[in-house]
């Protein structure tokens, strides 16, 4: 098929700015573009008919870190980088509720909680952790206690095999499908054009522009290209430090008197739930087959299910056997690599990427788009 001249002069025509993903990093940093210079020529491009990574394929979370996840952080990656990484978060949930309101995107603040079971840590050293890390998180939250103890929520709840409790009120969850729906009319009222169906198949960067191949009968060119693919990256930028992550979901039907409401961990964060009205989502068992969950396959396995159908029957639902059903199943390819830093960086003269959100984009986006915009020239 040959393109017109009103559709090369139109959809085709050179651009300042392609970015690539239009999920919440490559929305946001097409908002922060466009902020920065409204007559920047922008257009996103994605490769699925809406973003095929985990940016609606997510459990709609908005964290910023369970205490357990923010205490083996600081282990592994250091004290300073963990705050920096969680004070990313915690500004991203705040830009989000400055742009988009409560009801448009379902966001609550029901409270974020974490389960821990028998044995995992004592008391006395839990208390400690809460203590050590409401310190450290003062300057960034303003509380004065980010995470209490919350056993007496646990008998509530109806939780099995849980002894402890801690809760911050300073998270809960939101509508993902509603954010990056909001966000993408928000960009293209501000005259982004966004374009699905394409994946571009080879970029060449020569002295001064870029050229990109894609899998339709037309290219683009453009002055300055944003790779925001996550755990797809590696097909443009083999180089950089990313290994894809598949988190698997699963759905409950109704559940009548269901006796909890908020966003949970435990272990780590590898396992995490909330209600969704009245059924239960739950995601994760990641951790039980690391290396099989490390790709960016999309079809969900036995085994993982398994594991959380087993969760949700001891932990989360001990009362209620037989009294649900699960309704859908799903997942969604995030991107970790040797630490939970997102790579935000020029990768050439007119190259750059944010990628690698750890599994935490939604929140991490607004923060990471805004510096990569910052690096990009007018």
């Amino acid at each position: 098929m040959q393109v017109s001249i009103w559709e090369k002069e139109t959809f085709f025509a050179h651009q300042d700015v392609v970015i690539i993903g239009s999920g919440f990093v490559g929305l946001w940093s097409a908002f922060y573009l466009k902020k920065k210079n409204p007559k920047l020529k922008i257009t996103v491009v994605e490769r699925g008919v809406i973003p095929s990574g985990a940016s609606t394929r997510n459990a709609g979370f908005a964290t910023f870190g369970s205490l357990s996840e923010l205490v083996w952080d600081a282990q592994t990656m250091g004290t300073d980088k963990m705050l920096e990484v969680t004070e990313m978060r915690f500004k991203g949930l705040q830009r989000i509720q400055k742009y988009f309101g409560k009801k448009e995107i379902d966001f609550d603040l029901f409270g974020g909680y974490e389960l821990y079971e028998e044995n995992i840590v004592s008391t006395e050293k839990l208390k400690e952790n809460i203590a050590y890390a409401n310190t450290l998180l003062k300057p960034i939250t303003s509380a004065k206690k980010t995470y209490r103890l919350a056993d007496e929520k646990i008998s509530e709840a109806g939780f099995g095999k849980t002894k402890h409790l801690v809760e911050t009120k300073l998270e809960g969850y939101l509508h993902a499908g509603k954010l990056l729906q909001a966000l993408l009319q928000k960009v293209q009222g501000m005259g982004v054009t966004v374009m699905t169906g394409i994946e571009i198949t080879n970029i060449n960067n020569t002295d001064k522009i870029i050229e990109l191949a894609t899998n339709q009968l037309f290219n683009f060119s453009t002055d300055q290209l944003l790779v925001c693919t996550n755990a797809f990256t590696k097909t443009l930028l083999p180089e950089l430090d990313i290994v894809p992550a598949r988190g698997q979901v699963l759905l409950t039907s109704p559940i009548k008197n269901l006796p909890f409401k908020g966003a949970f961990h435990s272990d780590e964060g590898f396992y995490y739930f909330r209600n969704l009205d009245n059924r239960v989502l739950l995601g994760g068992a990641r951790n039980k087959a690391f290396a099989d969950e490390a790709t960016t396959d999309f079809q969900t396995t036995d085994f993982i299910q398994r594991e959380l159908e087993k969760y949700l029957a001891e932990v989360i639902l001990p009362h209620f056997q037989n009294l649900y059903a699960i309704e859908q199943r799903w997942s969604g390819i995030m991107a970790f690599g040797s630490e939970k830093m997102p790579i935000v960086k020029q990768v050439s003269d007119n190259i750059f990427c944010a990628v690698r959100m750890s599994g935490v984009g939604v929140a991490l986006s607004p923060v990471v788009a805004q510096q990569v915009a910052g690096m990009m020239r007018d």
